[in-house]
């Protein structure tokens, strides 16, 4: 690329980052923010209505654990109400399995 391309492709990415900027937040003219809501003891301004509540947006625990610990006990990890035996397997027929294919029902190779 040429030099004189570069500068011009630089002065216009310049130009363009200008385009982003924005200034508060206010309602058309004519209109005016929503009305206080019931419990509130004051209007939400523009920026208080557009932050996030804790529920929508929790906060992030970035603690990193330096050594593994044992963990806590926790009263709601109780074994299965039959004491944990795995199920009983089903007893293995000897009936061979029904046959599917006829001439409704053809089987074609694939």
């Amino acid at each position: 690329m040429t030099m004189v391309r570069r500068l011009t492709i630089a002065a216009a990415l310049i130009a363009l980052s200008g385009c982003g900027k924005v200034g508060p937040l206010v309602p058309p003219n004519g209109q005016s923010l929503p009305v206080r809501p019931m419990m509130a003891t004051h209007t939400p301004d523009a920026a208080e209505l557009l932050a996030y509540t804790t529920q929508a947006r929790p906060e992030r625990v970035d603690e990193l654990m330096r050594r593994s610990q044992p963990r806590k006990a926790d009263r709601f990890d109780l074994p299965p109400p039959d004491a944990g035996l795995a199920p009983a397997s089903p007893t293995a027929s000897t009936e061979p399995a029904a046959v599917t294919a006829g001439p409704d029902n053809v089987q074609e190779p694939r």
